[in-house]
């Protein structure tokens, strides 16, 4: 029997592999660049190169290629061959430290947001030695940073690195202050809980908006949804079973930490969530993770849906972004301890979060927003569009004691002052989840629950670290000066606690009563894509992005076109695969089904003019009239398409699709599900809800 340890990793270029195949001083050259960021002269990169040949050509790979993260949200990858001619027309493998290192590709053909014209097509990829290079059918994939000629990050991996490096600078300097003189470094880490659907491939294939859009635009509600809850950690059925053992078994060869799966709360919907990583390999693992997902899918005659809401009516999909901050030396810096009240420097990371979180929380909306999510957010299992942070009865508690100058719990006499030491650590769960807050203090991390299925957590997380390098920038700055720490501590905890505590809800967050509430607390509700994007070019978000240098201005107006296009661009082909749809499939299928009543009308009648035919004709009527609906719907459909092409300006046009596009869809929607609840199931021309949700 194959044994798991026997085969985890074994298409990955770890540091086992590393440690064997290199010579000590190189390894320990490599070693100090992945920790420490040091850069590699030529000939330690030759050497890292030849080992990293020979390790994969000896696995199978005949090809290499810088595999990154571009602005589609998907990785790419060119490939390129080992072979390089020899004498008597023979080959021979090769691979150089400059090979290695940098590859340069095309950047005219991704999208850049205006940095490059198309007549510029050069760009760079960067290897990112800090996450492990690993084969793929038989192609060694090397991670990289993907950038212009001109030096502008045109992908997600880079923010995401930058941001890594800007929270460690700030949270170094916090750690000592508190006398932390043997951490060399902190990292930020995600464990991705990632939900998605299965639907058989061959139905899959009869429904034109789920090939072209990744979601149903059109679907009547099933007499049975997730009503009874018989679906949500139910027993797996065998042929899901089968595919996720298969699953496991890719990603444990690629060194991907899968590590729990089940059935989730819609039926045909499962999840599978891996142990934590640094945050940058988590982001890589979480591509490969939706990538291999779709794969072994379809050898198991099964679509993968990673759409964030690809059925009406019953959860969408999202990603729970676990995000912790650890030391070098392991200690986890969200750890509560055993007493949090006097857990000094707990509570300062705590506080650092509480008003990174309300300060930025336009941001970690715009970090999340799509076209797919905007459908998803609000909804069932998903957190509303308002951004909020719940921390459990015990902190909130602490929190409220330190802003008052309250005694804590029963059995303290004197005031709540914050030591600088800390104390022992405690059982994380000292409160119970809360699975409707959108950042949830889960017991020494917090839960981003407001990512979609289909998103690359490296955009959150650029959000998440930069503003909390700023909370820590600004504590550091003013307890370097203070000539009383822990009298600085004390009031700098208490203020931050009375200028952010908006931000903390542990109520429903699913309750219409909160949004009120929300509202009252001047918490942004920013609903849709179009909404949220404005505020990330704001002076203040430019110039927290500048100033931990994340972004560069030119970077993220980029950034906010190529978001924005992007939002235009799937909602156009949305629209347009419903029109073609309602013209080619729903129509002509309800008018046959009509003409089949009225021949039936008129055959009893010719019977006998007393036949009841009440059935037919109350039908026929209904059904003429909705026809009409559908009809007009599509024409209004049209025109409101036809007008998207007047318009030049992108933030008006993502506003316009939003407002009369979305709109006339969800009109044609609501009159062609009618339809679909009172035509034949011989004549409806696609597989329904039912035979997509239940037929596994």
């Amino acid at each position: 029997m194959k044994l798991v340890s026997d085969y985890f990793g074994c298409m990955v270029f770890n540091d086992e592999v590393m440690k064997n195949r290199l010579d000590p001083e190189v390894y320990n050259t490599l070693k100090r660049t992945m920790e420490h960021g040091r850069s590699l002269n030529l000939s330690v990169a030759n050497a890292v190169a030849s080992a990293m040949k020979d390790w994969a050509v000896e696995l199978g790979a005949t090809h290499y290629t810088h595999w990154f993260q571009p602005m589609t949200g998907i990785t790419a990858e060119k490939h390129d061959s080992f072979i390089s001619p020899d004498e008597g027309g023979k080959v021979i493998m090769e691979f150089s430290g400059k090979e290695l290192v940098r590859g340069e590709t095309d950047a005219s053909s991704f999208p850049s947001g205006g940095l490059r014209a198309t007549f510029e097509a050069r760009g760079y990829t960067a290897w990112d030695a800090t996450s492990y290079a690993f084969i793929k059918d038989g192609v060694l994939c090397i991670p990289t940073a993907f950038c212009s000629y001109g030096g502008e990050a045109l992908d997600k991996k880079t923010p995401l690195l930058r941001s890594m490096e800007a929270i460690n600078r700030q949270a170094m300097r916090v750690l000592k202050l508190f006398g932390n003189e043997e951490v060399t470094s902190v990292k930020t880490t995600v464990g991705a809980e990632q939900e998605y659907f299965l639907v058989d491939k061959q139905t899959f294939k009869q429904r034109k908006d789920l090939v072209y859009t990744g979601r149903t635009l059109f679907g009547a509600k099933p007499p049975k949804g997730q009503e009874v809850e018989g679906h949500y950690y139910g027993v797996i059925k065998p042929r899901v079973q089968a595919y996720m053992k298969d699953l496991d078994e890719e990603l444990w060869k690629l060194g991907v930490l899968a590590k729990t799966e089940h059935n989730e709360a819609a039926p045909s919907q499962h999840e599978l969530a891996p142990i934590f990583a640094s945050t940058n390999i988590a982001a890589d693992h979480n591509q490969l993770t939706m990538e291999i997902m779709q794969k072994v899918a379809k050898k198991h005659d099964f679509v993968c849906l990673l759409h964030e809401k690809p059925f009406e009516g019953v959860n969408g999909s999202g990603k729970h972004n676990n995000w912790s901050m650890s030391t070098n030396t392991g200690v986890n810096l969200l750890e509560p301890g055993d007493t949090p009240s006097e857990n000094a420097q707990f509570l300062l990371f705590l506080c650092s979060i509480i008003k990174a979180v309300d300060e930025y929380q336009d941001l970690l909306r715009v970090s999340v927003a799509s076209a797919g999510n905007d459908h998803r957010l609000g909804a069932h299992e998903a957190p509303p569009a308002v951004v909020s942070m719940f921390l459990g009865s015990e902190l909130t508690e602490v929190l409220e004691c330190i802003e008052k100058d309250l005694p804590y719990g029963a059995k303290e006499k004197e005031l709540m002052r914050i030591g600088v030491h800390t104390l022992p650590k405690f059982p994380k769960d000292t409160t119970d989840r809360n699975r409707t807050s959108p950042f949830a203090f889960t017991g020494n991390k917090f839960e981003f629950r407001m990512l979609g299925s289909a998103a690359s957590i490296s955009d959150c997380n650029t959000v998440l670290n930069t503003a909390v390098a700023e909370a820590l920038k600004q504590f550091a700055d003013e307890l370097e000066t203070a000539e009383n720490f822990e009298t600085a501590l004390h009031e700098l905890i208490k203020r931050t606690i009375t200028a952010h505590k908006r931000i903390i809800f542990n109520g429903n967050g699913y309750d219409d009563a909160w949004l009120k509430e929300a509202e009252a607390r001047e918490l942004l509700n920013l609903r849709s894509t179009p909404d949220a994007m404005p505020s990330f070019i704001k002076e203040k978000n430019i110039r927290l992005f500048t100033e931990h240098k994340v972004f560069t201005e030119r970077e993220m107006h980029s950034r906010y076109e190529i978001l924005l296009e992007s939002y235009c661009k799937l909602t156009n082909i949305e629209a347009l695969t419903m029109v073609e749809m309602a013209k080619k499939e729903i129509l002509p299928a309800v008018s046959e089904y009509s003409q089949v009543l009225a021949d039936t009308i008129l055959a009893k009648k010719s019977v006998c003019k007393t036949l009841d035919c009440t059935y037919e004709t109350e039908a026929l009527n209904e059904i003429s009239s909705l026809t009409a609906k559908a009809y007009a719907g599509v024409k209004a459909l049209e025109t409101a398409l036809e007008e998207t092409k007047k318009i030049d300006d992108i933030t008006a046009l993502s506003v316009w699709y939003k407002d009369e596009v979305l709109v006339k869809m969800a009109t044609l929607r609501a009159a062609a599900d009618a339809l679909e609840g009172l035509v034949s199931a011989d004549y409806w021309p696609m597989p329904t809800y039912g035979d997509l949700l239940f037929e596994i």
